[in-house]
């Protein structure tokens, strides 16, 4: 993404968030999902990695902004690990809330906040497995433990959709009988505690903060509608804010209709997320506006 290619958001509220970002940067806060957005999906999660200019970007854009936060649903120390940010000195003020905000980690400390999971989790942890099999659960179907919740994939069965419907109405019965909530998403069913998820993740880091100025927040899947909520609603308070969509479908991972159809800026995948922190960061630079002090 050069200079000639500087996206325009499609929105006039996203065009208002893009220019109050680059006017006040030092007040902004740069938020992002991780898996989809800064990393690439790939069939198994355990080899998730972020994109390779992904850190390099953060690197530049992080010192000029107010804050940089990554919201994911996997446990902070795993995004942490496979985000490559742990021990990056232009990263220091990075934040990693996991578990949509139960779990935290800073950069600049190294310090992990990760409370234990509920007893609904652990319960269900060992009645998934059995519930799955009489749900006739097709072949290639399996579970993630994120230590908080667990999800089941269908990513690797031959029919990833199908399978998928087969498993709604079980799991959100067992789900129920556990206290726990589903969460749907591509080719996935996360089953996790109920009250916590990125947006009211997001919506706690930016009341820490004083005088927070334009929000960006970038995503690629269902599991971010309620950030984009959170901006939405600080927009309707008249406070900046921008919602980017990851776009799946350079990457071969079908679009989510209902992120995109909201956002105010597409970017493709990964790739395109990398482009455009980097551009932010050239055009905050060529503008001599400082970052915040620290």
């Amino acid at each position: 993404m050069g200079m000639t290619e500087w996206p325009v958001p499609s929105t006039p509220a996203g065009r208002e968030g893009l220019a109050a970002l680059l006017v006040a940067p030092a007040e902004a806060v740069i938020a992002f999902d991780f898996d989809g957005t800064l990393a690439p999906i790939v069939p198994d999660p355990e080899q998730a990695r972020a994109h390779p200019g992904a850190v390099p970007a953060l690197c530049e854009l992080a010192p000029l902004v107010g804050a940089v936060v990554v919201i994911t649903g996997r446990p902070a120390d795993v995004a942490v690990r496979y985000g490559g940010f742990a021990d990056v000195p232009d990263l220091a003020h990075l934040t990693v809330l996991g578990q949509y905000g139960a779990e935290r980690w800073e950069a600049g400390t190294g310090e992990l906040t990760a409370p234990p999971p509920p007893p609904g989790v652990a319960a269900l942890r060992a009645e998934l497995p059995a519930a799955l099999e009489r749900a006739g659960a097709r072949p290639g179907t399996w579970i993630e433990d994120k230590g908080r919740a667990l999800a089941v994939h269908t990513r690797r069965t031959p029919s990833p959709d199908a399978a998928l419907d087969l498993l709604r109405e079980p799991l959100a019965r067992l789900a129920a009988d556990h206290g726990l909530m589903v969460e749907p998403g591509r080719y996935v069913l996360e089953l996790r505690p109920p009250g916590v998820d990125k947006g009211t993740a997001l919506t706690a880091f930016l009341a820490e903060r004083p005088a927070v100025g334009a929000v960006l927040y970038a995503g690629d899947d269902l599991g971010d509608l309620p950030a984009y909520a959170a901006v939405e609603k600080r927009r309707a308070d008249g406070l900046p804010g921008l919602l980017v969509c990851s776009s799946g479908t350079v990457e071969g991972e079908p679009q989510v209709r209902e992120l995109a159809d909201r956002a105010d800026l597409l970017v493709p995948g990964p790739a395109g997320v990398v482009a455009l922190l980097t551009e932010l960061a050239d055009r905050i630079s060529s503008s001599g506006r400082s970052g915040p002090a620290r």
